[in-house]
């Protein structure tokens, strides 16, 4: 079974019922990412270490056991004309090479709320 080809509801109840990790589910997004990458060329940017974080702080949660929100401690991506603080944002445009934004778009905002592993 490929972690990563599971829809959302399965994750979330898999990491509920502590069959997965988030780290683990994370680690397997990230290993995917690493094999394919360089034919697919979809991400212009990967916040690898911001991910692996976000993913362990969910599982210190569940180890807790606290409850988590739907999408928290899945992996997922953001597109990168969508403004993300502190993440360059370019909208694949060398005009905008260096772009960082200082702010979260509404909807990176929104989502936070989830807190999923971005």
């Amino acid at each position: 079974m490929k972690l990563f080809e599971q829809p959302a509801h399965v994750l979330h109840d898999m990491l509920v019922n502590k069959e997965i990790t988030s780290l683990e589910l994370t680690e397997a997004v990230l290993a995917r990412i690493d094999e394919v990458e360089g034919d697919v060329q979809a991400y212009l940017t990967v916040t690898r270490d911001e991910a692996l974080a976000q993913a362990k702080a969910v599982d210190e949660k569940i180890a807790r056991g606290e409850e988590i929100a739907f999408l928290e401690g899945i992996p997922g991506a953001i597109k990168d004309n969508i403004c993300t603080k502190g993440v360059k944002t370019t909208c694949a445009s060398r005009i905008l090479q260096k772009f960082v934004p200082p702010y979260d778009a509404t909807v990176v905002q929104k989502l936070a709320a989830q807190n999923p592993v971005v």
